[in-house]
Order: C-alpha cells, then structure tokens, then sequence
C-alpha cells in the first residue's frame, strides 16, 4: 500500500503470547507467517511490544490469594489479572522470531509502568495517558489503521476502539489475529470484542480482502 494514508500496526507479536510463553493465546504463532505475507504489501509499519516490569499490577502473583484471570478493580477500574508475562528483558517479552517484518519505522511499548496496565496501543488503562502513537501517526498522516496480532479481544480490540476515538479509519485483520476468549464476562471476551468493534465502525476483513 505504497503512496498512501495506511499504516499497518503489529499488535504484540511475543514469545509470551505464543504456544510455549507464559500467557500462551491458542494458535498464536499462526499468526506470524500471515503478517509477514501482508507486511509486505505496506510501506508503513509499526510493532506495538507489550513490556512489563516485574511485579507488576496486572500480574495475578502480585496479589496474594488472587489467581490468573480473576476479576479486580483498581484505581483506574477493573482489572483482569494474568500470569507473569512480557517481563522486561526477558525472552518471553521479545518478538516471535518467525516475525519478518525488518521495514517496521516504530516499536511502541506499552504497560511499563507498574501501576497500570496497557492493552491498547494508544492509551494506557488509566484511559488517560496516551503512548504516542495517535501523535506519531498523526504527524505523518497516517489516518487509515489496519491491526493484526495478539490477542483479539485484549490489545487488538482495545488498540482498535482507541483508534476510532481519536479519529482514525480502522481495520482489523481477522485471519492475521488470535483470541484469548477469557471467561470473564458471559459469553466470553471475544464475542464482546467483535461487538464493540462493529458499534464503533471498526471494519472487520481477511487478509485476501485487503
């Protein structure tokens, strides 16, 4: 996609998120050849990198007596709680080494504070502090957003619904993206994600139809 606004953002494509790391997504690696495939189809690439500090708020063994995907509220609000994962310097936190995406211009790490989680690529769970990528993506036009990676219902759809506030045209790759489907909420995370993607004009494609 030469010689235009579109920008295709890698969402969290990491050891951690794959089949073998600590918050593994079912079928993650299945993703990494479809993104290689359509990365090179666009000029412009970014990689989001979630990047934890140990100890973190979001991990569940930060809270004693509390268990991996348990619901808490924390000053910022609810707060799904998760395995150790993306830990700062550590393998888990670095990019599957299938991913073969080298023209990437930007990687944005999220979730480096301890206090808050990050799923989103725009705006950390305070809902407030922003990463940069609206204004980096802005300052070079970049207004047509396609997403794809892990995982569907957390990061990408987070990603995706924050693009859309902040004015972007948003699409998310349906075969380059795995789920979680977390039984946090009836009916399963991923089906929530799917509908509040659509209520918020996120278009939804496979990666022959981009």
């Amino acid at each position: 996609m030469a010689g235009n606004e579109a920008v295709l953002v890698v969402v969290d494509v990491q050891n951690d998120f794959c089949p073998g790391g600590a918050l593994a997504v079912a079928d993650g690696d299945a993703v990494v050849p479809v993104i290689n495939a359509l990365a090179r189809r666009f000029d412009n690439v970014v990689l989001t990198q979630d990047w934890h500090p140990a100890g973190h708020v979001s991990f569940a063994s930060s809270h004693p007596g509390k268990a991996p995907f348990e619901l808490i509220e924390l000053p910022y609000g609810p707060q799904v709680l998760w395995p150790d994962h993306c830990i700062q310097g550590r393998s888990g936190a670095e990019f599957h080494v299938g991913l073969d995406v080298p023209h990437a211009q930007a990687v944005v790490r999220k979730g480096y504070r301890s206090g808050v989680d990050s799923y989103s690529g725009f705006l950390e769970a305070d809902r407030f502090t922003p990463t940069g990528l609206g204004a980096y993506l802005n300052e070079r036009g970049l207004r047509r957003v396609f997403l794809v990676g892990l995982a569907t219902d957390f990061c990408v759809a987070w990603t995706a619904l924050d693009a859309r506030r902040l004015g972007f045209e948003v699409t998310v790759v349906e075969d380059a993206c795995r789920g979680i489907d977390a039984p946090t909420i009836p009916g399963g995370t991923l089906t929530k994600a799917w509908a509040d993607m659509a209520a918020a004009g996120v278009s939804r494609l496979s990666s022959g139809q981009v």
